[in-house]
């Protein structure tokens, strides 16, 4: 079947807004339910997309969202567990098989879904387990559906390379717990075009691909490489293995949650792939693509931008 209307579960996050742009200039139509109207004004601009304010975790709901659709896309996901928020089992777990359900109740056969690298029914975090769970309820569904094991996921507006620039810029040293956990960070552009790329290819139809960028680093590598590109290097203190989960464990308790103590345990395992990047996709170097946003950061690059806005 033809797909012409997709519909993107967490459409107006981080990875769902590259992706919409990139099908909406596809000429798909496209439904993104949300929470919230604001969160996707960006969305609105676009002339095939639909933006509705919605509970994706409403089964009713799901339905009435998926019914007119030839595909389904769920890019849903959390990596903090707990104080108020959802769980890993509903928002990974449960939420997969509302959506198998929905595709099922609507004759919907093609679903593609986002997991992580690393995710199983054995990992060492939550919520790797419950990716893995995830992944699980997807493959016994006789659905035509494609998973992506992503490694972490860069770009503009990230809350990885984006987050370690912005501390440095305050923060008069960096206190790095875990500092050798390995990863293999891709592009956004290159996760997004791996999703276009599948939609349509029935050869991709009961597969998974892990999608991972070029280059290995460890995590002090990449905070160093974040605060020099951004244009405040800070030196960075690297923690042993038991204070890296004591630090964790106290920032567990800030506010706005960094770190915790399952994100500990998933940095147990290298988040890194020797597999080819799926559909001919040549990923993208952080080198080449990262300097674009970070270095706009730069005291220098301050200073042409309010000029400009100045008129001089």
């Amino acid at each position: 079947m033809e797909v012409t209307t997709v519909c993107i579960l967490g459409g107006s996050g981080f990875v769902g807004q590259h992706l919409c742009h990139r099908l909406a200039a596809l000429g798909y139509r496209i439904r993104v339910p949300t929470r919230s109207r604001e969160r996707a004004k960006e969305l609105l601009l676009l002339p095939t997309a639909d933006v509705v304010e919605a509970d994706v975790h409403d089964r009713r709901e799901l339905a009435r969202l998926t019914r007119d659709a030839q595909a389904v896309i769920n890019l849903v996901g959390m990596l903090h567990d707990g104080r108020g928020r959802r769980s890993f089992a509903e928002a990974h777990v449960e939420l997969a098989r509302k959506v198998v359900e929905a595709c099922r109740e609507n004759g919907i056969r093609r679903y593609l879904h986002m997991s992580a690298l690393n995710a199983g029914r054995d990992a060492p975090s939550a919520y790797l387990r419950s990716k893995g769970e995830a992944e699980a309820v997807v493959r016994a569904s006789n659905l035509d559906a494609t998973i992506f094991r992503p490694s972490v996921i860069f770009g503009p507006g990230d809350r990885f390379l984006n987050l370690f620039a912005g501390l440095q810029r305050w923060l008069p040293l960096v206190v790095l717990g875990s500092p050798d956990a390995r990863f293999q960070p891709v592009y956004v552009e290159d996760v997004a075009e791996a999703f276009t790329a599948s939609l349509e290819d029935v050869k991709s139809h009961g597969q998974s691909y892990d999608l991972c960028g070029p280059t290995v680093y460890t995590l002090r590598e990449l905070v160093e490489y974040a605060g020099r590109t951004a244009g405040h290097a800070r030196r960075v203190i690297g923690l042993g293995d038991r204070l890296s989960y004591w630090q964790a464990y106290a920032m567990e308790w800030l506010p706005v949650k960094l770190l915790t103590r399952d994100n500990y345990h998933s940095m147990k395992l290298a988040s890194v792939c020797r597999c080819e990047f799926p559909f001919g996709i040549r990923p993208a170097a952080l080198e080449a693509v990262a300097p674009v946003w970070l270095a706009r950061r730069t005291p220098r690059a301050r200073y042409f931008r309010y000029r400009n806005q100045a008129g001089r």
